[in-house]
C-alpha cells in the first residue's frame, strides 16, 4: 500500500509528562500487564487449537477473539513501553499510521467478532437440532474472514484518505497515535474523510450491535418458554460473551467521548486510564471470563497446568 505521507517529520505526543523515576515503576507495570495478556490470551489459543473436542464453532471464534487481543495490544504496548522510558516522545509519520491501523482495527474486529459469536449462541440455543448444518466449517470459515477483512480493508481506505493530508501542526494530544487527532491537525478540507469515518464507525457498531441485540432477544424469548437445560445453556455460554461486550464497549465510549470532547479538566493520569481502557482491560480480562466460565476450557486447563505440575 502506497501512502503519500505529510510533509511534518514527527509528532508529538503530549499526553506524556514527566514522572521522574517514577517512570521505571510504570514500565515494569504496564510491562507485566503486557505479559499477563500475552500469557493468557496464547494459552487459550494453544488450548483451542491442540484439543480436538473443542474445535467447534464457538470456541473457533473464541480463537479468533484472542488471537485479536494479541494484536490490539502488541499495536499499543511495545510502544508505549518504549515512550515511557524516552524523554522526548516523538514518533514517525509511518509509524504512527501503522498504529492506527493496528488499533482501529483491532476495536472494529472486536466488535465484528462478538457480534459473530452472539449469532452463534441464537443458533445453537434457538435451532439446536438444525446447528450443524446451520453453522458448517464453510460459514465459520466465511465469517472469521469477515470479521477480519472489513475492518483492514475500512481502515486502509481510511488512511489512504489521512494520510495525504497537509497538516498545520504535529501535537497528538494523546499517549499513542489516533486517526481522528491527526485530522484534527489538518489544514485541508477533510469532510470527506470525516464524513466516511462516522459511515465505517457506526456501521461497524451499529450493525454488530444491532446483529447483538436481536440474537439476544430472540434467546430471551427461546429461554422463557423453554426447559431448564436450556436456560442453563444459555446463561453458562452468554454470560461471559455479555460481560466482554459491556467490558470492551465502556472502554470504546471513554474513547469516542475524550476523541470527540475536551476532557481537558479531568487529570492528565485519568484522561490516559480512560484512553488505554478499551487496548487494556479487554485482552487482560477476556481469557479469565472464558477460561473460569465455559467448562471444557477451565478443565483442559486444570489437566494441563497438573500435568505441568509433574
Amino acid at each position: 500500500m502506497m501512502m503519500n505521507f505529510t510533509q511534518v517529520p514527527y509528532f508529538t505526543l503530549a499526553a506524556y509528562f514527566d514522572t521522574g523515576g517514577f517512570k521505571y515503576v510504570c514500565f515494569m507495570v504496564i510491562l507485566s500487564l503486557y505479559m499477563l495478556i500475552i500469557f493468557g490470551n496464547v494459552l487459550l489459543i494453544v488450548v483451542i487449537c491442540v484439543n480436538r473436542s473443542l474445535h467447534e464453532p464457538m470456541y473457533l471464534f473464541l480463537c479468533s477473539l484472542f488471537v485479536n487481543e494479541l494484536f490490539g495490544s502488541t499495536g499499543l504496548f511495545p510502544f508505549l513501553l518504549v515512550q515511557i522510558l524516552s524523554d522526548i516522545h516523538t514518533v514517525s509519520p509511518p509509524l504512527c499510521f501503522l498504529q492506527i491501523f493496528c488499533v482501529h482495527s483491532y476495536g472494529a474486529v472486536e466488535y465484528l467478532n462478538l457480534a459473530v459469536m452472539s449469532y452463534d449462541r441464537y443458533l445453537a440455543i434457538c435451532y439446536p437440532l438444525q446447528y450443524n448444518t446451520r453453522m458448517t466449517y464453510c460459514k465459520i470459515s466465511f465469517l472469521i474472514v469477515l470479521t477480519w477483512l472489513f475492518p483492514c480493508f475500512a481502515m486502509v481506505v481510511l488512511l489512504s484518505m489521512t494520510s495525504p493530508l497537509r497538516l498545520c501542526g504535529n501535537i497528538v494530544d494523546k499517549v499513542y497515535c489516533d486517526n481522528y487527532s491527526v485530522v484534527k491537525l489538518s489544514c485541508s478540507d477533510t469532510k470527506v474523510i470525516n464524513v466516511y469515518g462516522l459511515i465505517a464507525t457506526f456501521s461497524t457498531i451499529f450493525g454488530s450491535l444491532l446483529l447483538i441485540f436481536y440474537t439476544y432477544m430472540k434467546i430471551i424469548l427461546v429461554c422463557f418458554s423453554g426447559s431448564k437445560q436450556t436456560r442453563q445453556k444459555a446463561v453458562s455460554t452468554c454470560t461471559p460473551h455479555l460481560a466482554s461486550l459491556l467490558n470492551f464497549s465502556v472502554g470504546a465510549c471513554f474513547e469516542v467521548l475524550q476523541s470527540r470532547f475536551d476532557m481537558s479538566r479531568l487529570p492528565n493520569a485519568l484522561r490516559i486510564f480512560l484512553s488505554l481502557y478499551f487496548l487494556t482491560c479487554p485482552p487482560l480480562f477476556n481469557p479469565l471470563l472464558y477460561g473460569l466460565n465455559l467448562s471444557k476450557i477451565r478443565v483442559i486447563c486444570k489437566s494441563l497446568i497438573s500435568n505441568a505440575d509433574y
